[in-house]
């Protein structure tokens, strides 16, 4: 039953919600948000913990602050993706920035692919629209399946809609990680959101003084086709979704393969972090995020919520480029690119 409630209303937001006028559902979605915000259920209350690490020196009262600003900011990005597929292409381009767009441009010129990762900030499909539509250029993505099935099923819908390619992590025939190494070996652009490891089989890496995991997907691929490895930001600048697309993240070459996978994860959480600081209230981490709040229990108790609803921060598109059961993806990818 609960499944059948969360698939209705994701349908009926995108049918109803791209028929309102835009000051009505921003309207609507601050609401929506306060409500979520005043009740302080527990993806509220773990989005102010996590929001403690980002802004150690914050006072209760402005950590209060602080995550009504961050919810807003969420339903935000579920309010824009409800109605995202009828904005046509000139108000994509209106509303969204992106600086460091000469480093997408030069790797995939250069014919080296390029793997674009990113933190749960912002606006993903938003931005990915933008590439599409305003840059040209197609590019494949990874979705967690979802639960129910025939929700899984719209996201999937959804943006392929939008102009990307998007691989189920699970549940399929297709070797995900040989179809990533195919495409960028085609030279062409993947990709991934990367900051929150769900499989328990990531990179520690430090993030905010404190120990986490990030997938090391995007690093292993990096290393294994050559493709640049490009870390984004975005977040948002008053009505406009600004991003940054930094240099990319080299492979270190006097390091062995594990070694050099850790540090260039690192490096991206670096990078993430510094945007995440300028921009909290864009971070959509609403989940147990750093080590110290992820007992076993714990963890399995995040993956169990993010299959029985939807929005896992984004219903996000996977940030495993490397499935749980495979900590090295070298063996895939190989085997994909013969098959």
């Amino acid at each position: 039953m609960r499944e059948k409630l969360v698939e209705t209303g994701y349908a009926a937001g995108w049918a109803v919600l791209k028929l309102l006028p835009e000051p009505a559902v921003r309207v609507l979605g601050d609401r929506i948000a306060d409500v979520a915000w005043r009740r302080q259920g527990r993806g509220v209350r773990q989005l102010e913990k996590n929001l403690a690490r980002v802004r150690p020196d914050a006072s209760p009262a402005e950590l209060r602050e602080l995550s009504r600003a961050g919810m807003r900011s969420y339903l935000r990005y579920w309010m824009e993706s409800f109605r995202l597929p009828v904005w046509n292409d000139r108000k994509i381009a209106d509303r969204v920035r992106v600086d460091g767009t000469e480093h997408l441009v030069a790797a995939l010129e250069s014919g080296r692919g390029a793997i674009v990762t990113l933190p749960h900030m912002g606006n993903w499909d938003l931005a990915g629209a933008w590439v599409v539509r305003h840059l040209g250029l197609g590019f494949t993505t990874v979705a967690e399946r979802l639960k129910p099935e025939s929700l899984f099923d719209r996201f999937v819908a959804y943006r392929e809609g939008l102009g990307m390619e998007v691989l189920a992590l699970t549940g399929s025939d297709i070797s995900v990680i040989g179809t990533l190494a195919r495409r960028l070996r085609e030279g062409k652009l993947i990709c991934l959101v990367g900051d929150r490891d769900l499989s328990e089989a990531g990179l520690p890496v430090r993030f905010f003084g404190e120990t986490t995991r990030m997938p090391a997907g995007p690093a292993a691929l990096a290393q294994r086709t050559g493709a640049a490895l490009l870390p984004v930001t975005l977040w948002y600048d008053g009505p406009v979704l600004a991003g940054r697309i930094h240099p990319p993240v080299e492979v270190p070459a006097d390091l062995d393969r594990q070694t050099a996978k850790s540090v260039m994860t690192q490096s991206m959480a670096d990078i993430w972090a510094a945007g995440i600081a300028e921009h909290p209230q864009d971070w959509h981490m609403l989940q147990r995020f750093w080590l110290a709040d992820l007992s076993s229990t714990a963890a399995r108790e995040q993956a169990s919520d993010g299959k029985a609803t939807a929005p896992a921060s984004h219903a996000e598109p996977a940030s495993h480029a490397e499935p749980a059961s495979h900590a090295e993806p070298a063996s895939h990818a190989e085997a994909g690119d013969s098959a």
